[in-house]
């Protein structure tokens, strides 16, 4: 829970970690390279490159109010192929489900040449007394792949709000400055996975709604001067919607 206030390294097919989990290097090698899809992904497809799918269409885990969110597994099931439809058409694509060299290239003009995406930054997300993704629940490699998650779903949201551009206020926090502004104990931003945002033009409500369809499992009351959004079930945590389902 938040406070009421206030790029092309490819980052691989780790699951989303709580404190405990382990996780795989990232690969932050500052090489510029789209994510190399080396075949075309469909139902019954398992891998590394069906984890990065499963990681890019998070945000288009349901198509209305649900507590659903895309399993990042690795199995291209069901509900994977369901956010991949809802990605191709929002995209102009056929939607199929079929992730062949179209889908494969939207996929990839979402993401920027150090890993980040294309309308979100690491800086944005990183703590903001340091700078860096250290100090938190869990690595600075993992707050930060944590984060590059959220991007994906902060891309599907800001697509679903129109295109409206998104201010992200506070996304990763060390343990000393979570501390020092009061935040929770466990709070998400400890482990790179929340944001709290501010939408320029778009009442918190709204934000509140489009985001109960991107597979956020938290989400704290729009009476807010901010909306914050994470992905606790990712960490094995309950869902929680504050306002319940709107």
């Amino acid at each position: 829970m938040s406070l009421p206030m206030s790029r092309r390294s490819v980052l691989r097919g780790a699951v989303v970690l709580g404190a405990a989990a382990a996780v795989s290097p990232l690969l932050l090698t500052g090489t510029a390279q789209a994510y190399p899809w080396s075949r075309t992904l469909k139902e019954g497809s398992t891998g590394a490159d069906v984890t990065e799918l499963q990681i890019r269409v998070a945000g288009w885990a349901a198509d209305h109010a649900a507590q659903s969110r895309v399993s990042i597994d690795g199995e291209f099931g069901p509900g994977t192929a369901a956010a991949v439809r809802r990605f191709q058409a929002a995209y102009g694509l056929g939607a199929d489900a079929q992730v062949g060299p179209g889908t494969q290239a939207a996929l990839n003009a979402l993401e920027q040449s150090d890993g980040s995406t294309v309308h979100f930054n690491f800086s944005e997300f990183t703590d903001r007394d340091s700078g860096t993704f250290n100090g938190g629940k869990v690595s600075a490699a993992t707050a930060k792949e944590n984060a590059r998650r959220c991007m994906y779903k902060l891309e599907a949201l800001r697509k679903k709000l129109g295109n409206k551009p998104i201010t992200v206020n506070s996304g990763f926090r060390s343990i000393a400055h979570n501390a020092e502004i009061g935040g929770a104990s466990d709070s998400m931003h400890l482990y790179g996975t929340a944001a709290d945002l501010n939408v320029p033009g778009v009442a918190n409500k709204t934000v509140y709604q489009k985001a109960e369809t991107c597979g956020f499992s938290g989400l704290e009351t729009y009476n807010t001067d901010h909306q914050h959004v994470d992905s606790r079930a990712d960490l094995g945590r309950s869902w929680w919607w504050e306002n319940g389902t709107v």
